[in-house]
């Protein structure tokens, strides 16, 4: 069995390249950084490193690389042949990596299974994006490829944090991960994933995770920062802190379990259980690498704004998210082109045309107000 793998990275090598090969598939990893690829090329196993209690060493082997900027055909060729592609690369990339699928396609035997395509993003429906974009790019010859392939969305949890120097390929990850895929696409032909589970619906799940992991990771590295902290482990130590990350994670949670059903004792220990995950100390993560990208964390349908508009639209409480997003508002960091552009939006926009513009929320919503209010804060700080 073959798995191709776009995305090479912490995450691709230390969650998905890992439990694929330990599935017994051979692993081919595509990436676009050519020192990656070429360092994955010349080694015969990497380890990933389980840093915490219950954490053990594993070792892959039995894997290739290619270079996807620089060899398309064979990527093609890899994925032509393939059992299952994932991805790993950001929910924006995926439109990059669409030509490479469809090019695959292209070559199949018709009469081999079909492709099983599972795009592993912190979003919402990626795989049914990864699928709109495929079929974009072939139009109307989409008809005669379409049985080649079925595609199946997933959430996928594991804290891969930014890595020790000199690790090379090696990668450090927490040892609790999880991932859950939609079975109904597979028609009883499940891909072979150690620890996977499937389920019959996952929008549940995947909105648990985001609004829950998601959120909580992003409003814990913006408090910190606005409290000086760096790494995430101690800012959870500082009360404040704590608190403000707990009271955002109360409100997403009171939200799942209107939405979805979730019993709220069951969700109060699944918080317990992320939370308790942050803490863990012998994970080196900085509220600079998880506070990153804060344009698209404050955007419509992330983590923040989204479970709090559908809060207030339930008439349920969301004082705590706002308050999170105001702390993202305050998030600076020279190295991160969006935390500049977020900062360069605050002095440029006026209040209604940056929370129009960076929230994607209308000013006729009942979010609207707060989270302008909270913008104009951030604003009036600015100019003194």
């Amino acid at each position: 069995m073959k798995a191709v793998h776009f995305g090479a990275g912490n995450i691709g090598r230390g969650f998905v390249g890992l439990l694929l090969h330990e599935g017994g598939y051979e692993v081919v990893f595509s990436d676009v950084a050519a020192s990656l690829v070429d360092a994955l090329s010349a080694a015969e196993s990497y380890t990933v490193h389980e840093a915490g209690p219950g954490g053990v060493d594993r070792v892959v082997t039995g894997f290739r690389a290619v270079n996807s900027s620089q060899d398309a055909q064979a990527v093609a060729d890899e994925v032509a042949t393939a059992n299952v592609v994932t991805t790993a690369v950001g929910p924006t990339v995926l439109r990059l990596i669409a030509p490479h699928i469809l090019a695959g396609l292209a070559l199949r035997d018709p009469d081999a299974p079909p492709l099983q395509v599972m795009a592993c993003e912190n979003a919402i429906g990626a795989t049914d994006q990864l699928r709109a974009e495929i079929t974009e790019l072939a139009g109307p010859g989409w008809d005669a490829l379409e049985g080649r392939a079925v595609f199946a969305n997933t959430a996928v949890d594991r804290i891969v944090p930014g890595q020790p120097a000199g690790a090379g390929i090696d990668v450090t990850v927490e040892p609790f991960f999880e991932w859950a895929i939609e079975q109904g696409p597979f028609e009883g032909d499940l891909p072979s994933i150690p620890g996977a589970h499937f389920v019959d619906d996952l929008a549940p799940y995947i909105e648990r995770k985001l609004y829950t992991v998601n959120t909580g990771h992003a409003a814990t590295a913006y408090h910190g920062a606005v409290a000086g902290i760096e790494r995430i482990a101690d800012a959870l130590a500082v009360p404040e802190v704590a608190a403000a990350v707990e009271a955002a994670l109360a409100e997403t949670s009171a939200l799942l379990a209107v939405k979805h059903g979730f019993a709220p004792e069951d969700l109060a220990a699944y918080r317990e259980t992320i939370l308790g995950r942050f803490r863990n100390p012998a994970l080196p993560d900085t509220v600079q690498r998880v506070g990153r990208q804060p344009l698209r964390k404050l955007s419509r349908h992330e983590r923040f704004v989204g479970p709090a508009a559908e809060a207030v639209e339930r008439g349920l409480r969301a004082d705590a998210l706002v308050a999170a997003m105001g702390a993202a508002l305050r998030f600076e960091d020279t190295e991160d082109a969006q935390a500049v552009e977020l900062q360069g939006l605050l002095a440029m926009l006026d209040a209604d045309a940056f929370t129009a513009e960076v929230t994607g929320l209308d000013a006729g919503h009942p979010l609207y107000p707060a989270v302008r209010a909270e913008v104009a804060s951030r604003q009036s700080a600015l100019a003194r």
